[in-house]
């Protein structure tokens, strides 16, 4: 049996249709990775032999104009997997606190004009679109800059994290992930940004590597762990 998680209703339809040959060997579940534990108790599976992690944005999502994901179409602001959930793109511009949302852009998309972009925003607000939001972000960045790719790439991507709580559901589902598979089972985790290897590589070092310890104090008993890291991330 296959169980597939996702928060977009549209990618459930359309894998759905895909997958119709294998009857009920594939089962969906609309939510959110981090209902693993509570969807398996529901099912009565006790454990599994693999949970692959495909993380972040979907192409068809970005190649949606009314999505509101990408930087190269004009939207309302929006970016939500989930249209059911109330919080969207437009909410965090026009209603967080300006270090609040410094904050987001910095640490969701560690980028260097964060404060001014917010300044620029803060006056123009409410800013209801991507294009309006592309410029203003234009505006932020020095002439030099402009010709380093679009500027609008680590906004956008802040953004989107904030929305969607990437971050820390992912961190909630691997942990929920590793937990949940039998012996000799595999956590697989795709990423796709260094934000997000960093993050993986934490876990999964949590898990798999031992404590550190000061080699002048002798140990008395050797640590044994549960799990072992068994890849290298790939380049």
């Amino acid at each position: 049996m296959l169980l597939g998680f996702d928060k977009d209703i549209d990618a459930i339809e359309r894998t759905s249709k895909r997958l119709e040959p294998f009857g009920s060997q594939f089962q969906w579940v609309h939510s959110s990775y981090t209902a693993l534990i509570k969807t398996l108790k529901e099912k009565d599976i006790n454990e599994v032999d693999g949970v692959l992690f495909d993380l972040g944005v979907s192409s068809p999502q970005f190649d949606d104009a009314h999505r509101g994901f990408s930087y190269r179409f004009d939207a309302r602001l929006d970016m939500r997997m989930d249209q059911s959930q109330s919080l969207s793109a437009y909410e965090v511009v026009n209603t967080y606190e300006p270090k609040d949302l410094i904050r987001v852009l910095r640490e969701n998309g560690e980028e260097r004009y964060a404060k001014r972009i917010v300044e620029l925003i803060v006056e123009a607000r409410p800013v209801e679109t991507t294009f309006e939001l592309v410029d203003i972000i234009k505006r932020a960045y020095p002439n030099k800059e402009l010709k380093k790719g679009h500027p609008a790439k680590k906004v956008f991507q802040a953004l989107r994290i904030e929305v969607n709580n990437e971050f820390e559901e992912a961190k909630d589902a691997i942990r929920q992930a590793i937990e949940s598979i039998k012996v000799g089972g595999r956590v697989v985790v795709i990423t796709f940004h260094s934000l997000e290897d960093r993050l993986v590589k934490q876990l999964m070092n949590e898990y798999g590597k031992p404590k550190k310890v000061n080699p002048r104090i002798p140990e008395i008993t050797e640590e044994v762990l549960d799990y072992k890291l068994i890849t290298r991330a790939l380049k």
